[in-house]
């Protein structure tokens, strides 16, 4: 089994594929939105409900990068938090967070 660093080497680490929210709510609500989407596809015509796809692609898209924003400053918080404690500097997570980041990305 490689190392955390290794892994991050050679490509083999994403986070991004391995989270899967435990909420119970999460399969139910996916499920009603397929349920929702297939509703759609048979009251739209082929061409309106391609908008609507492009229209979610869209949002997927920013949700995606809103995410990613997200990921980034909780790990540099977290990184933040760590090195303040090992070193005793107070203020050091603030500075080491990025806290403007997720306006900025």
């Amino acid at each position: 089994m490689d190392s955390i660093l290794e892994s991050l080497y050679h490509g083999n680490l994403h986070p991004d594929e391995n989270i899967i929210p435990n909420d119970p709510q999460y399969s139910i609500l996916r499920k009603r939105t397929s349920d929702i989407i297939e509703v759609w596809k048979d009251r739209l015509s082929a061409e309106e409900f391609d908008e609507l796809e492009a229209l979610l692609d869209l949002y997927g898209q920013t949700h995606g990068m809103e995410l990613a924003a997200s990921f980034k400053y909780g790990f540099r918080l977290g990184a933040g938090i760590m090195v303040e404690v090992l070193t005793g500097e107070e203020g050091l997570a603030s500075r080491l967070s990025g806290a403007g980041d997720i306006a900025q990305s």
